[in-house]
């Protein structure tokens, strides 16, 4: 399937396209830039730095992936941008390359809406929505099916558990347990993600494990470590994760 770019669009020819992309109008596309199979860049799009972007990924116009990160620090070494396949990069989403050799890595199906920025040396997991005006700082780690709703952000080194669904607005500053909902300034776990998890597809019966943890661990009289060791003998595996999960440092909503 051959490619096709638009005759106003700046293409290096030292940048890698793969079968059937489509590079659109005024659209720009650095030398270092490997482009897969079945990518689109709508017009205006720029793909930057040393970035690989995955089969289907969509650009749409003004985003800007790949690119010198925002740090005081001199660079050092060339910074990376990597993803997975089906991503969509709605207009003005921002992705800035790793310092220091590392590499900003999303996974695969990821939704960035407009203005969604992801910062230095971010993970990002699997099937995963960035509100609009959503904001990564440097380092988080997004593990898969996490839903950010618009204007939230999380600050340097943060962890967002697993089909998390952290609220418009909300600031976390801490890691964000999986399954949950937190909201507010600084967020809070509010309740259970229930129709996140449904939406995944994980069974009631789990999803009633969850529940019982919940009110066990945010919303009961007893202290956080005697919920966790007594749901430490729970064989529920999602209730597993949740608990390993609270055992890392800085998990403190």
């Amino acid at each position: 399937m051959i490619s096709v770019v638009h005759p106003t669009a700046l293409v290096d020819p030292r940048a890698e396209l793969g079968d059937g992309v489509v590079v659109g109008p005024y659209a720009i596309v650095e030398g270092e830039v490997t482009l897969s199979q079945g990518c689109i860049l709508h017009a205006h799009a720029i793909v930057r730095g040393s970035t690989r972007l995955g089969a289907g990924n969509v650009v749409f116009p003004f985003a800007v992936l790949g690119g010198d990160p925002q740090v005081k620090r001199a660079a050092s070494g060339a910074g990376r941008v990597e993803t997975g396949a089906n991503n969509v990069f709605r207009e003005h989403v921002t992705v800035h390359g790793g310092t220091e050799g590392r590499t900003t890595r999303i996974g695969d199906g990821n939704l960035l809406m407009v203005g969604a920025h992801v910062a230095h040396d971010v993970v990002i997991g699997s099937h995963c929505v960035l509100s609009n005006g959503a904001q990564l700082a440097g380092h988080a780690v997004v593990e898969d099916w996490v839903t950010f709703g618009g204007l939230s952000g999380v600050t340097q080194f943060v962890r967002a558990g697993e089909s998390a669904f952290i609220a418009a607005t909300a600031a976390c500053e801490t890691n964000v347990p999986p399954f949950v909902i937190v909201q507010g300034d600084r967020a809070r776990v509010r309740g259970l993600n229930v129709v996140g998890l449904r939406r995944r597809g994980v069974p009631e019966d789990s999803i009633g494990a969850l529940r019982h943890a919940v009110r066990r661990l945010w919303f009961s009289s007893g202290t956080r470590a005697g919920a966790l060791e007594q749901l430490a003998a729970e064989d529920d595996p999602y209730v597993r994760r949740l608990v390993a999960f609270l055992g890392s440092p800085r998990t403190e909503v």
